[in-house]
């Protein structure tokens, strides 16, 4: 499975790296089970000290990568402490990974307004009814909060949570690797030059 589709050899003369990568997830669409748009989402704390997650990419183009959560959870709390945040892709069924690093930056209402909107309606109630990342004393409590919100909202549309918008990496770098055999694969790296990207192939 690992000679599956295209290969960072097959793209060494690419210039700027997104195309690759929409090849490379839609492949994984085809290959992967589950969520072929899942990716770690790393972030650091106060003190420094990492931290990781799984989230779904909801989105990309040459601007960045796009997710979308709860401001209030602990990885919103602590991409707004930083603004940098790192992401990878890992496609098993292909032996395919992408590496981002880069600044983050808030989407716009009009962005975060359009993506909650085509939630289906339970997931737009949970985003009310969740307070993320914290505390609950009970699993009970938790459906409680989701049976009043819809209650709330029984008509008409849910409003956005003042609190739940979408993050966006600007990537200053963006690495592909693919496995080859005896662990001599192949790495790319793209980094951000000016308008342009510095491309670097690296030893495994």
């Amino acid at each position: 499975m690992g000679e599956t589709g295209l290969t960072v050899g097959d793209f060494a003369e690419r210039a700027e790296p997104y195309a690759l990568f929409a090849e490379w997830l839609e492949d994984a669409g085809r290959s992967e089970p589950n969520d072929p748009n899942a990716m770690a989402l790393a972030t650091v704390d106060q003190d420094g000290l990492p931290d990781v997650r799984m989230v779904l990419l909801k989105g990309f183009d040459p601007h960045g990568f796009v997710f979308f959560t709860n401001f209030e959870s602990a990885k919103g709390r602590e991409i707004l402490g930083a603004m940098k945040a790192a992401l990878c892709f890992h496609w098993k069924s292909l032996r395919r990974q992408v590496r981002v690093r880069g600044p983050v930056e808030i989407v716009t209402d009009a962005e975060a307004d359009a993506y909650y909107a085509s939630r289906a309606r339970g997931s737009r109630i949970g985003a009310w009814a969740s307070k993320q990342s914290r505390p609950l004393e009970s699993r009970m409590a938790l459906e409680k909060a989701v049976a009043e919100y819809t209650l709330k909202y029984a008509i008409g549309e849910i409003p956005r949570p003042p609190y739940w918008s979408g993050f966006r990496i600007r990537p200053v770098s963006i690495e592909f690797w693919h496995d080859r055999p005896f662990r001599l694969h192949d790495r790319v790296r793209f980094e951000r030059a000016g308008e342009g990207w510095e491309k670097t192939r690296l030893y495994p």
